[in-house]
């Protein structure tokens, strides 16, 4: 008898142990995605049950928020200017989760979940009073974010400003852009519809093409090239390089030109400044073929390239926002080499990335790690956390950066009179990268940082599938905002 009751005894313990683990697991480990399940209806209406807490933009500006209305949901999420500030806040809706955003990375803080909201989550019980949701107060500055977004309009594009010494995200615009509110609808009929629409194809208004599309970025990388051959030390900007009217991609019989004649050089021979400030393709092409891709590459890889940027969020805040990791092709044939340096070929990049380069030849060559979130507070305005300068690299030393610095004004005072701002020194390099079949049209960037000899806002610019130089599709865009900028 003995015997059967130890194993039986031993068959309950083992059930609870297994009732335990399965528990476990379900409560813990799978907790998350079992909430994020759209499946899950108990979930549903818990989310959008509560009081969520509000964006805000630097000054304020409330860019989402919850309201309160009378149907079975409790609250409405409603975004002011919508369109505007869609790439930022994401968007919170009845039947599809919050993938992207702020609305995304921290959701677990916005829905009051989050654990360091414990305490309130236990007053507000104990109390019987709502409990409200975190609001996230963002780096982005309404008037920059407007005037980006006015001045693209309804082009395919984006644009990224950055702060230089912070890496705070200044503004961050993607167009053509979409309505949140027709997501955030109770009507379940019509967010799908309006979920459906806008999700469909490749030009989707919901891709956020200021971190998720990669771009050619044309003669922008040149700025990445040049720092590569200035940290080598055999390099001044007086240097005179090959260059020439046409360069032959090595073992090949294609033929690579220039779009400016004063890229040619004189002789076969430019200086370095000039092949920055007429943006020589020969040069350049030449110049990465001499270097190597691996020193290229070190130096792409230094400013970012390669890897995902988390731009916002952990996993315990929610859906971490992150930057699709720009591409440098590995160890190229001397002919792709010469495009990549270019920034043609296998070079890809995001326009925060570009906009990151720009800030670090700004910053003296310290690369920051861009943030959107400058600080959390909980509903009884207690700072719950506040984002940190953090230096992501240091990527060339500053006498690269003081002759980097003078090479991208050249862009402007020589060649490209038209970007600048009377009484600002501008630095900027544009960049007109080929697209499409036969390179029928253009991706039209710009890139740069103001004023050149105190730097406080880094841009970058892009104008997708347009039909003229980055200098001319992109270039006023970058001034429009510098001159917005800092005139505050």
């Amino acid at each position: 008898m003995n015997k059967y009751l130890r194993q039986l005894f031993t068959a309950v313990v083992a059930l609870f142990v297994i009732l335990g683990l399965s528990s476990t697991i379900i409560m813990a480990v799978r907790a998350n995605a079992l909430n994020n399940d759209p499946r899950n209806a108990r979930s549903l209406y818990h989310q959008l049950g509560a009081y969520r807490g509000a964006i805000l933009a630097s000054d304020g500006t409330v860019m989402a928020k919850s309201e309160p209305v009378n149907d079975a949901f409790k609250y409405l999420r409603t975004y002011s200017n919508g369109p505007l500030y869609a790439p930022v806040t994401g968007f919170f809706s009845i039947n599809q989760t919050a993938d992207r955003g702020l609305e995304a990375s921290r959701s677990m803080l916005l829905n009051g979940e989050a654990d360091s909201l414990i305490w309130q989550r236990a007053k507000a019980m104990l109390t019987g009073t709502t409990n409200q949701g975190a609001s996230i107060e963002t780096s982005i500055d309404p008037k920059l974010q407007q005037v980006a977004y006015d001045q693209l309009g309804t082009r395919d594009g984006a644009a990224v400003a950055i702060e230089v010494n912070t890496g705070r995200i200044l503004a961050m615009v993607s167009t053509p852009s979409y309505d949140p509110n027709k997501l955030a609808t109770h009507d379940t009929k019509a967010a799908s519809q309006a979920y459906n629409e806008l999700s469909a194809g490749q030009n989707s208004p919901l891709i956020n093409r200021a971190t998720s599309q990669l771009y050619p970025p044309g003669s922008t990388f040149k700025t990445i090239v040049a720092s590569a051959a200035l940290e080598t030390g055999d390099y001044q900007t007086d240097t005179k390089i090959p260059a020439g009217s046409s360069y032959t991609l090595p073992g090949t019989a294609t033929q690579l030109p220039n779009d400016e004649a004063q890229g040619d050089g004189v002789n076969g021979q430019i200086s370095l400044q000039e092949a920055v400030a007429w943006s020589s393709n020969t040069a350049f092409a030449q110049l990465g073929v001499k270097l190597g891709a691996s020193k290229v590459s070190d130096m792409a890889t230094k400013l970012g390239f390669g890897s995902t940027i988390t731009i916002d969020g952990t996993e315990s805040t929610g859906t971490p926002m992150t930057a699709t990791a720009s591409t440098f092709p590995s160890d190229p044939t001397d002919d792709k080499l010469a495009l990549a340096s270019i920034g043609q070929g296998d070079t890809t990049a995001t326009p925060l990335q570009m906009a990151m380069v720009a800030q670090a030849i700004a910053n003296n060559g310290k690369l920051m790690q861009p943030t959107l979130v400058d600080r959390v507070r909980s509903a009884d305005l207690t700072v719950l956390s506040q984002t940190k300068p953090q230096t992501m690299a240091n990527a060339f030393s500053k006498d690269s950066v003081d002759k980097l610095t003078t090479m991208m004004e050249s862009v402007v005072t020589e060649a490209n009179p038209q970007l600048a701002i009377d009484g600002i020194k501008v630095a900027a390099k544009t960049g007109t990268a080929q697209i499409g079949i036969d390179n029928s049209a253009i991706d039209g960037w710009v890139i740069g940082f103001a004023p050149a000899d105190n730097p406080q806002i880094a841009v970058a610019v892009l104008v997708h599938n347009t039909d003229v130089y980055g200098s001319l599709a992109a270039g006023p865009i970058m001034r429009a905002m510098m001159q917005e900028a800092l005139q505050q």
